[in-house]
């Protein structure tokens, strides 16, 4: 094939040109030192040396070569086609440059396969057009990657709710509460019991859903609470509102009048408490631990005014026992998620604090102890309780003191762990040594 002009003279020109740097540098070099560089003076007066001209030469060798690349290969002369006519060279061309698709692979099933084999097939790698594992809907395809509206089923309502409502953590409140209730002085009333018991479990869903409510954006920055129905978007805001509302209405409203002023007032406190300060605190500073300890600590005073009428030693004592409990066991939970609180913006002692951390946990952890004897002190329980419960609260020390020296996150899962037990059989314990009722006792107003 013959060159292009334009390629012919550019070829002999960069030929020239090389040739010319060729034989001034072996010129150059044949001379002495002093004059191997007068030649090659400029007009800014600045020398070049014998290094610019191994350039030169490396420089029209590369460009040779790539030159010399660059040429086109000749093309094959194209097949002659059986039929009389001749074709023109435009479609010479394009049948040249045409890729002949591959034959569909035959496949021997022995029967037609129905939507259901599509389905477990799945997708297949495409052969000549067909797929082998399914068919391609390509229209599907386009409308899964689009942005579309999720919509809510009514089936799905009661889980959503559930997971809005934080029903483990309302599960361990009315849990408390019933354990206050239980360990009160005074004859037992079911009825009172019940009213207590729905009223608390009310107020605690309507409490966590507007905590939720708050830290939309917050939640969606971690692992742990990027799945929470508001952030999904399974729900709406107002949908949410309305759940909270029409759950903190009639729990503070069965509290108060159901129960007594008192219970329903401490019940409608620890709502505004942990919505209102507990949750925008979490960005603030570390005190938001404390205050959500005492959150934590109202539901089983709330179990014994509720059984009592009226707030006494034993009403603190319980109270004290969860405020302490909570240290360990969100302390080491907190441990495990600094990346989690990091990400979200949380101001939590594991992320900036992390010695007073490990502190606090082992402290609070030794003030169970205390507590625990204390209980036989005030009536409460028995002398076999501190006793009884020495054990479980010597070993939740022990991992404690685990935690606070060893700082890793297997210590930290161990005390954790160990604060979901240890709480509901310390509780237990309380109940099967609280002490009797006296006669005294037996005329208590419940309500």
């Amino acid at each position: 094939m013959a060159a292009a002009p334009h390629t012919l003279s550019s070829r002999l020109l960069a030929g020239w040109g090389g040739g010319c740097a060729w034989h001034l540098g072996r010129r150059a070099l044949q001379q002495p030192p002093h004059h191997r560089m007068r030649p090659f003076r400029n007009a800014s007066e600045q020398w070049m040396t014998s290094q610019h001209l191994t350039f030169l030469r490396r420089t029209y060798v590369r460009r040779l070569t790539w030159s010399l690349s660059q040429q086109a290969k000749p093309k094959s002369e194209p097949v002659a086609s059986p039929s009389p006519e001749k074709p023109s060279p435009s479609q010479a061309d394009a049948e040249t440059y045409k890729t002949k698709p591959l034959p569909p692979a035959s496949l021997s099933l022995p029967r037609k396969p129905n939507e259901e084999d599509w389905t477990e097939l799945g997708p297949g790698p495409v052969i000549g057009g067909p797929l082998i594992g399914g068919p391609v809907d390509g229209e599907e395809r386009r409308e899964e990657k689009q942005w579309k509206e999720m919509k809510l089923r009514a089936d799905d309502l009661p889980g959503i709710l559930a997971r809005l409502s934080k029903i483990k953590l309302t599960a361990l409140v009315v849990g408390t509460t019933s354990a206050g209730f239980v360990l009160a002085p005074g004859p037992f009333d079911w009825s009172c019991f019940l009213l207590t018991f729905v009223g608390t479990s009310l107020a605690s869903c309507a409490a966590n859903a507007i905590n939720q409510f708050f830290e939309v954006p917050f939640d969606s920055n971690m692992n742990r609470t990027k799945n929470r129905p508001l952030v999904r978007g399974q729900i709406s805001p107002l949908l949410a509102v309305s759940f909270a509302t029409c759950c903190a209405v009639p729990g503070v409203a069965l509290l108060t009048w159901g129960v007594n002023p008192l219970t329903g007032a401490l019940g409608l406190f620890n709502i505004f408490l942990y919505t209102c300060c507990y949750t925008p605190l979490k960005r603030l500073s570390i005190v938001n631990t404390w205050v959500g300890a005492v959150v934590g600590a109202i539901p089983p005073v709330m179990g014994w005014t509720a059984a009592t009428g009226g707030l006494d030693a034993g009403a603190f004592l319980l109270g004290g026992i969860l405020y302490s409990w909570q240290f360990p066991h969100f302390n080491a939970l907190s441990w495990g998620l600094r990346e989690d609180y990091s990400r979200g913006g949380y101001c939590m002692m594991s992320v900036t604090h992390p010695a007073l951390c490990r502190r606090v946990a082992l402290r609070h952890c030794l003030a169970l102890i205390g507590l625990s004897a204390a209980a036989p002190l005030l009536d409460v329980t028995t002398w076999a309780f501190p006793a009884v419960s020495l054990p479980i609260n010597l070993y939740i020390s022990y991992l404690g003191f685990r935690f606070y020296a060893d700082a890793d996150r297997k210590s930290s899962r161990k005390l954790f762990f160990c604060s979901l037990w240890h709480l509901p059989l310390l509780l237990l314990l309380m109940l099967t040594c609280k002490r009797r009722a006296t006669e005294g006792d037996q005329g208590v107003p419940h309500s």
